[in-house]
């Protein structure tokens, strides 16, 4: 994608260095006002955040996950022309875990992470773990052993999909994600495609599927990477890399209340690179915001414990 291509090659130009691990002041000091309530944006191929709202705080990311499952698929050198076969979970998932792939049936490994990216299909990140050559659980050990390289101090991956809750990372642990996903045009091309039909074997049938992000089909917005997540305990999610005020930049958006609120906030931060607008969010937000926050304090460092484990 031309996009992607760009990402490496433009100017990277800091128009702000603000830093805030403190939510109530977003909005309210010339920081853009979110409804996610852990958040953070960097521009693309920098580690350096243009701002953070409780950026460092170890939370449950749901299907973000996938992002890195897409890492380690794309890093172990596999023939993505490889039928993989679509096998019974050798182990009964975190939550449901509802699916319209048949038992046995099978696809192409590129195949399988496209529509595990762009339409977070999860027992094609299941199925993409379950062909890796040192297995299932050698998967998630290397889905950590990337975390670990990459300097995300804040994670955790017990699994490839992102059903479970013990998977948990920040959000400027996930910039840094997102920067190493960029270096593989691939990643880009897969999660942000609109619509594929993919045509399984054994049977012979066909299924189409659709992005979770909606913003990849908006031209002017110019998505070069993208992934959605949502558990009740997660929220609404969004990681993403798109055109802001003339540059690549990442967003992460973790914890909304809303299906839309992760859109909404990427709105936001576009509009406050642009003007310096903070904006404002619906106090249903800012609610549940305050919920969160207080949860989180209430069991602050349990998270932390379990990743140092």
């Amino acid at each position: 994608m031309i996009f992607i291509k760009r990402l490496f090659i433009m100017p990277v130009l800091l128009a702000v260095t603000l830093l805030s691990a403190n939510p109530v002041l977003a909005g309210s000091q010339g920081m853009p006002a979110l409804a996610s309530v852990n958040a953070a944006a960097a521009v693309a191929g920098e580690n350096a955040l243009l701002f953070g709202k409780n950026a460092d705080r170890p939370v449950p990311i749901a299907s973000i996950t996938k992002l890195m499952t897409a890492l380690v698929v794309v890093e172990s050198g596999q023939d993505m022309n490889e039928w993989l076969t679509f096998e019974e979970r050798h182990v009964p998932a975190a939550a449901n875990a509802w699916t319209r792939i048949r038992v046995g049936s099978r696809l192409k490994r590129s195949d399988v992470l496209r529509i595990a990216l762009m339409s977070s299909e999860n027992f094609a990140a299941y199925t993409l773990a379950r062909s890796h050559p040192d297995g299932f659980d050698g998967f998630v050990a290397a889905m950590n052993a990337k975390a670990a390289e990459l300097g995300m101090d804040n994670t955790r991956f017990v699994d490839p999909t992102g059903l479970s809750v013990e998977n948990v990372s920040s959000a400027s642990d996930l910039v840094r994600l997102a920067n190493a996903a960029l270096a593989y045009p691939l990643i880009g091309e897969y999660s942000t495609t609109g619509y594929y039909r993919a045509e399984f074997r054994g049977p012979r049938y066909s299924l189409s599927f659709g992005n979770t992000n909606a913003l990849v089909h908006r031209q002017s917005w110019g998505v070069g990477l993208s992934k959605t997540g949502y558990l009740t305990e997660a929220g609404r999610c969004l990681i993403m890399v798109s055109e802001m005020d003339s540059k690549p930049v990442i967003t992460v958006l973790l914890d909304s209340l809303g299906t839309r609120s992760p859109m909404g906030d990427a709105g936001r931060i576009k509009r406050w690179l642009a003007s310096g607008d903070p904006g404002s969010v619906a106090a249903a937000a800012k609610r549940y915001e305050q919920e969160k926050n207080a949860a989180w304090a209430a069991t602050e460092g349990s998270q932390t414990a379990r990743i140092n484990q």
